[in-house]
């Protein structure tokens, strides 16, 4: 990073403006994005409402869309979707009812634009990576195709890429199975 580069931290947050943007800082650097748009949302809730169904099946943990973490005070982000084991859940929430370290699995919708993917490809997964974040989705409703990384020594590495006509299971998930045309329908 270059020295005259200004280091965001979350207090900063504080004088920005509420005006729907939605603000993270990742390593020190903030990301500014607008409000997601319809089909972002869709993809977000239909991804969040499977995962629900399979929680309520087993009681295990529950997922929710765009949870504020703060990890540091330079690493303060809004993913997508969440999923939270029950117990971490309890350890990990502020008074203000942030998460304050990793859920097992994250989930970001791609939007359109380059430094969108290249938050989302890059400085996040290093960022969940760093965090131990167990398992990552990064789904595209442009191409209908869900990247799937796992934790493995110490990193996140990809281990799929699944299009429509698959179906996406994880281990953190055990017995859960949901085509993934639906996730984007």
């Amino acid at each position: 990073m270059n020295q005259a580069q200004v280091r965001w931290t979350t207090s900063n947050l504080e004088l920005l403006p509420d005006n729907g943007n939605r603000y993270e800082i990742v390593d020190g650097e903030l990301f500014v994005t607008r409000a997601p748009g319809w089909k972002h949302q869709r993809v977000c809730n239909n991804i969040c409402t499977e995962l629900n169904l399979w929680s309520q099946q087993t009681g295990l943990g529950e997922a929710v869309t765009t949870p504020g973490i703060i990890f540091t005070d330079a690493d303060n982000v809004i993913p997508d979707v969440v999923w939270i084991s029950k117990e971490r859940l309890a350890a990990l929430l502020d008074e203000a009812e942030h998460l304050t370290g990793a859920p097992e699995l994250v989930v970001e919708v791609l939007s359109p634009g380059e430094t969108n993917e290249r938050r989302d490809k890059e400085a996040k997964l290093k960022l969940y990576a760093a965090q131990g974040v167990r398992e990552y989705w990064i789904a595209d409703p442009r191409l209908q195709q869900i990247q799937v990384y796992r934790r493995e020594n110490a990193t996140l590495v990809m281990v799929a890429t699944l299009f429509a006509s698959d179906e996406l299971t994880s281990p953190l998930l055990p017995g859960s199975s949901c085509a993934v045309a639906r996730l984007f329908g």
